[in-house]
């Protein structure tokens, strides 16, 4: 049997126990071993969680571990992902039963799917992509590694995510248009023109805004 460990003890880690539970492997294929994170008491006041066993730093890497990384920030999430690949470690792709998943489409390594979301045919999904709640993920879209995709969300045929992009809550993505890498397109934006890597978007049609550096 595997062993899993979640990377990330807060509210998504917490979601995400929730999610491995329902699924039909658990209990038989696999079980949860318990957490990897450095604020040991994220889980104060929480019960009927498993445990914290150590940070991602200084655990140690056993057989038959598997893990997930439950961190809704493409740059932690990746530096922690990392850090578990170098020391040798395995992730499990994790799609909630009641998603629905498209002909032809391809979901890679280490993504996390939650309930009831909705891929459509022809879609790629890179490796360690993030889909929360009620997504909607259209026909011939692509999403590059480490992206996060909120609840609710949209995107609509033939859009493209690049790699690292953050999709906040209910926004979405007209279809045919690109988004670059790392851009973050923030809660409720629509978004009807592509979008430069790294830049900011919001609102409805969707700007880029100026952070003041």
């Amino acid at each position: 049997m595997k062993h899993l460990l979640i990377i990330g003890a807060r509210g998504y880690g917490r979601g995400l126990y929730d999610i491995v539970r329902d699924l039909p492997e658990y209990g038989t294929e696999f079980d949860v071993k318990g957490y990897l994170d450095d604020k040991t008491d994220a889980l104060q006041g929480y019960l009927n969680y498993p445990p914290i066993i150590d940070s991602v730093e200084n655990y140690i890497v056993q057989e038959n571990d598997v893990f997930a990384c439950a961190l809704g920030d493409v740059k932690y999430k990746k530096h922690y992902v990392e850090l578990i690949k170098a020391k040798g470690g395995k992730f499990m792709t994790i799609i909630h039963p009641t998603v629905r998943v498209g002909l032809n489409t391809h979901i890679g390594e280490g993504c996390i799917i939650g309930y009831m979301s909705q891929l459509d045919c022809d879609v790629t999904v890179g490796d360690f992509v993030n889909i929360q709640t009620m997504a909607i993920i259209g026909h011939d879209s692509t999403i590059g590694d480490w992206s996060i995709i909120d609840c609710q969300t949209f995107m609509g045929g033939f859009s493209s995510l690049g790699d690292s992009v953050t999709l906040h809550t209910a926004s979405k993505i007209l279809p045919k248009v690109s988004v670059g890498n790392y851009a973050v397109i923030n809660a409720g934006s629509i978004v009807i023109h592509n979008v430069k890597p790294s830049s900011v978007v919001m609102g409805n049609p969707a700007r880029e805004l100026i952070i003041p550096k």
